[in-house]
């Protein structure tokens, strides 16, 4: 039987070094988080007398690169995980997956595989719309995996005998288990000097979705007040928490539907109503603070970022760029009535691809 797999490859400019990686995109199952596999090839000169270091890189850009000027820097790297990959310190040697293996035994004497895991915690892989079309160096949260001959970790002035390759930290939906109920919330509203209360519940259909599906949204109203419903308003909101340097939010609408079908809701009367939204890309294109997932190809389209989940409840515990999505349901009953809100969070991610054993009999 031959194995059968896909191999990333990327050389050092001088050609010395050569990084092989399985794979690029790194799963975080919230518990843990996949580690980075790889093989380094060197040139002979570095094994007689050289230093090979390996380390996780992640990049924050938190300003424009055409804004820095005068000394100014809006980057700043994290270096999640350093290690000496050779000669190798510990006498632990790393436990060769089935890629490694192969190509370990591909390459030759000159091959060195390594390993590196990433803390829990880390941020994921967002990138935030600036306003322009080129995403090259756009705000937002980055991982490389870098490999460079030098003296010590710290030593990065060889510019010709590095190599650095982009992967990203992705999650996938989680298994929900079916549920009694749907997510719901209901909301009321009482009016000063009047009798009886206008009652709002929204309930969604499921608490996960898949980039792409349609979300719907039922609406009963009750309205048991003496006013009336001139208008209802459904918002899809992406809300983005900025936890890096110091703390931020913001808010986009990615859809809307505004209707008066069935208004006005008089006195004593209900209604209940399913809207269909589709949480797209298309209306909020090069809007400005829209978080997109991090593309590690060029020919890739960029889409909506997919919800991040955290092992933590408390946000003051997580470092990075945290999107968050939400139907917001607003009833207007005029001037002097006010309006009555009611908002509902779900999840936006794409689901876990099926394992493919591809394999040939020889």
């Amino acid at each position: 039987m031959v194995l059968n797999f896909n191999v990333f490859k990327k050389s050092s400019p001088d050609g010395k070094i050569i990084l092989y990686l399985s794979k690029r995109n790194i799963v975080d199952h919230i518990t843990f988080i996949d580690p980075v596999d790889g093989v380094v090839m060197l040139d002979n000169s570095y094994l007689k007398s050289g230093k090979i270091f390996g380390q996780i890189v992640c990049s924050f850009r938190y300003g424009r690169k055409e804004d820095e000027v005068m000394g100014l820097c809006f980057q700043k790297d994290m270096y999640l995980a350093s290690a000496q990959i050779y000669p190798p310190l510990d006498d632990n040697p790393v436990k060769l997956t089935k890629v490694q293996d192969c190509l370990v035994s591909k390459l030759g004497s000159n091959a060195t595989p390594f390993r590196f895991k990433i803390p829990e915690n880390a941020p994921a892989s967002v990138i935030l719309q600036d306003g322009t079309s080129n995403l090259a160096d756009a705000c937002g949260v980055q991982y490389y995996v870098k490999i460079f001959a030098g003296e010590s970790e710290t030593d990065h002035n060889r510019a010709k005998s590095f190599v650095a390759m982009r992967i990203r930290k992705i999650q996938f939906a989680p298994v929900m288990r079916p549920l009694s109920r749907h997510p719901c919330t209901i909301v009321r509203k009482d009016f000063m000097f009047s009798p009886g209360q206008l009652e709002l519940e929204a309930v969604l259909d499921k608490q996960v979705y898949t980039h792409g599906e349609n979300v719907q949204v039922t609406l009963c109203i009750r309205n048991s007040s003496n006013k009336m419903v001139k208008k209802i308003k459904v918002l899809m909101q992406q809300i983005v928490d900025i936890v890096i340097f110091q703390n931020g939010q913001c808010r986009t609408t990615i859809a809307a539907v505004e209707t008066q079908e069935g208004c006005p809701i008089l006195p004593g009367s209900s209604m209940q109503k399913t809207i269909a939204m589709l949480p797209t890309l298309e209306h909020v294109k090069g809007r400005y603070g829209v978080a997109l997932e991090d593309q590690i190809s060029e020919n890739q389209e960029h889409s909506l970022a997919s919800s991040v989940l955290i092992s933590s409840s408390d946000i003051k515990d997580v470092f990075g760029i945290i999107v968050s999505y939400s139907v917001k349901v607003k009833l207007y009953l005029g001037a002097l009535g006010g309006e009555l809100t009611a908002e509902l969070p779900f999840l936006v991610m794409h689901s876990k691809p099926e394992k493919k054993t591809s394999h040939t009999s020889s």
